[in-house]
């Protein structure tokens, strides 16, 4: 098993690095991909329809541009990073938003606390080996029916893949496989997406929208 302590805050380092390039590179990211949009707007349609009034997070925030994203979508949103660094850039950017330092593994959180979760290109980071743990830590904390949303590198048809990540190694999943695993975890698959390579992208992308099961 990975030295997750080690990992972790070999991560937080990383990230805290490029905190104001990374800002200045990703605020904008989602003007232009509109599947991108239409995956983010029906996570908070069915959020917004879950019978659990717990909040939303975003786990793995960074700057928060999706948190504020989800925001403007209707949601009640907050937003959870390592990177101290980048919650400082995300709570300077959006002031009405509630932006707090932590780990998705432990997260500061009652059991059945929130309505929904989005880890988007956060999990990516996570040794495969590590991250069972991470999935049970979001169902610990999300309500009966509550949703998961995971964007991720799509690995292409090849297994799990490492790869030269320009913050820190992360890793490309299967679709089928990532699904599985959180399956395991006792998420139930409500839909998914692959989105092609763009101009100036290494890799496919992968959106899996996840539900808790009984």
């Amino acid at each position: 098993m990975t030295d997750l302590s080690s990992h972790l805050s070999t991560t937080a380092d990383a990230y805290d690095a490029v905190a104001v390039l990374y800002d200045e590179l990703f605020r904008n990211a989602l003007d232009n991909v509109p599947l991108d949009r239409a995956m983010l707007a029906a996570f908070a349609e069915v959020a917004r329809a879950t019978a659990a009034a717990g909040p939303v997070a975003e786990l793995g925030c960074g700057p928060g541009h999706v948190t504020a994203h989800l925001r403007d979508l209707g949601l009640d949103v907050f937003g959870v990073d390592l990177s101290p660094v980048m919650i400082d850039i995300a709570r300077e950017a959006y002031p009405d938003l509630r932006f707090e330092v932590g780990s998705m593994d432990a997260l500061d959180l009652a059991d059945g606390e929130l309505n929904g979760i989005v880890s988007w290109y956060s999990a990516i980071h996570t040794p495969p080996q590590n991250l069972p743990s991470f999935f049970a830590e979001f169902r610990r904390v999300l309500a009966p029916e509550g949703h998961l949303l995971l964007a991720f590198f799509e690995s292409e048809g090849d297994p799990v893949t490492e790869f030269d990540h320009k913050v820190t190694t992360a890793y490309r999943w299967p679709i089928d496989e990532l699904a599985g695993l959180a399956g395991k975890a006792g998420f139930v698959e409500a839909g998914r997406m692959l989105r092609e390579t763009r101009e100036g992208e290494r890799f496919g992308h992968g959106r899996l929208l996840m539900r808790k099961g009984e």
